[in-house]
């Protein structure tokens, strides 16, 4: 059984606690790993050889900051598979998900923001005639950087590529329960030679590891993603210390499906966007609004396409949705299945375990995909997040109405909304309390825009330059004539 490491000063050592958490696949319910179960004194290491890394890092032409992330990226381009076989095992996801999605987006991640550095700009105003003055962007010293479990390397490097390419050092905490391409990728920095203490990595629970990262004296910015309870906690004490900080936090994202959309497209893209990644994803269309003129038709061919989804062994080929993350997140997902019965909701498919697992799987955390009709937009179950393969279909009748029951939850991270009617799709845009709104398409990304949410889905944007900007600090310069 492998024994995973801390990365430290450009190091793999073992946790000063000298203990382990264990790591279970989600596919089988067995642990086949094993993780640090790091406390304080690793943070405090951690950030210790990140301070000591920075003048040189912060100071180093950008040009050469870039290569070495280029070489980080190109190590685990050449390493995909081994890192899409990890993700797959930590994360329940089917493997052609992680190897076809996961893996080259974090590659393009690094690689964005590896030569988006090269092309940066300062703004120059002139003060009627009496003076210059220009804006500097300096790197803000040492950044925590905390990834969840759904997409563990996809957005961990989506964290560590902008800072580490503006000069900051990082240390990095992944989720506990998805530690393996995390791991991996500290592997990856010491083949391809970063720089001692530019990026480190400790493993560790929340409690463990998270909160004395975000509490450290020495650590003054911090980049959060996760849910919505543990953000306001972190806030808390972010705060008062003054600290910077970016939350990117739940959703519950409708998808909106007007009578005149192309009615195909909408119905592949609204499933997908329901089950893709088994639910786990903060973008995912868990509330679909349909059009009452189509409705019916509209619920029968989801219905019959959700069926129509594999669910097994997510190292085999055909498999459409694997297993969810761990036994909490199970239990919490089939909680809400029966609190949409509880709440008098009609489960049209799925609902629970499928009967029909390999044997390797039968102890996995499997759900078929669920799809539920009857329930008010107000109920808990379309109000909570609940992070699974499961989807609440409700009938509208107008755009006011439909822009109602969007906006109703204390969530706004993202939206969909499908039509042909373009005066339509821009109002209702416009109208929609949410931080990206798809139209006519479902998690559509490019790298420049900013991306975040609104209300209790966070606060701050990352991505393109919103990122390049968290993690600098302005420093203006006023120059007289």
């Amino acid at each position: 059984m492998q024994t995973l490491a801390n990365y430290i000063d450009g190091q793999l050592v073992a946790p000063q606690t000298g203990s382990y958490l264990e790591n279970i696949n989600p596919a089988t319910g067995a642990v086949y790993s094993k993780i640090p179960d790091s406390n304080e004194r690793d943070v405090d290491a951690a950030v210790t050889a990140a301070a000591r890394a920075f003048p040189a890092w912060s100071g180093m032409p950008a040009e050469e900051r870039s290569r070495y992330m280029m070489r980080v990226a190109q190590v685990i381009e050449e390493k995909l598979d081994a890192f899409a076989a990890a993700e797959c095992d930590d994360n329940g996801k089917p493997l052609w998900l992680a190897r076809t999605v996961d893996i080259p987006r974090a590659v393009k991640n690094l690689r964005f923001f590896a030569t988006a550095i090269l092309h940066t700009r300062s703004d120059l105003h002139e003060t009627d005639g009496q003076a210059l003055n220009y804006t500097l962007r300096r790197p803000r010293g040492v950044a925590g950087l905390i990834s969840p479990w759904n997409l563990p390397l996809y957005l961990f490097t989506w964290k560590i590529a902008p800072a580490i390419a503006t000069g900051n050092t990082a240390v990095g905490k992944p989720s506990e329960v998805t530690p393996m391409t995390a791991h991996l990728l500290a592997e990856a920095c010491v083949e391809a030679d970063l720089p001692p203490g530019v990026l480190n990595i400790v493993h560790g629970t929340g409690v463990g590891a998270g909160a004395p990262l975000v509490a450290h004296p020495n650590v003054p910015t911090i980049s959060f993603t996760g849910g919505t309870v543990t953000g306001r906690e972190i806030a808390r004490t972010a705060a008062p210390m003054f600290k910077k900080y970016s939350l990117e936090l739940g959703g519950k994202n409708p998808n909106i499906v007007f009578a005149d959309a192309d009615f195909d497209k909408a119905l592949n893209e609204s499933v997908r966007a329901a089950f893709a990644n088994q639910g786990q994803i903060c973008l995912c269309g868990s509330r679909l609004f349909v059009e009452r003129s189509i409705y019916d038709r509209f619920v029968e061919q989801f219905v019959a396409a959700a069926k129509a989804m594999t669910v097994g062994d997510p190292r085999a080929a055909d498999t459409k949705v694997g297993a969810l993350v761990s036994k909490a997140q199970y239990n919490k997902v089939l909680s809400y299945i029966q609190l949409a019965r509880d709440e008098g909701g009609t489960i049209l498919c799925g609902g629970g375990r499928p009967d029909d697992l390999p044997e390797r799987c039968r102890d996995g955390y499997f759900i078929s995909p669920t799809v539920i009709t009857g329930l008010d937009h107000l109920c808990r179950v379309n109000q909570e997040e609940i992070f699974g393969p499961v989807v609440s279909i409700m009938p509208f009748d107008s755009d006011d109405s439909v822009i109602e029951m969007a906006n109703s939850t204390p969530y706004g991270l993202s939206a969909s909304i499908w039509t042909q009617n373009l005066m339509r799709a821009h109002r209702v845009a416009e109208q929609l309390a949410a931080g990206t709104v798809w139209i006519n398409c479902w998690l559509l990304r490019d790298l420049r825009v900013p991306f975040g949410g609104v209300k209790q889905s966070g606060v701050g944007r990352e991505g393109g330059d919103e990122a390049l900007r968290f993690f600098t600090e302005p420093k203006n310069v006023c120059v007289a004539k």
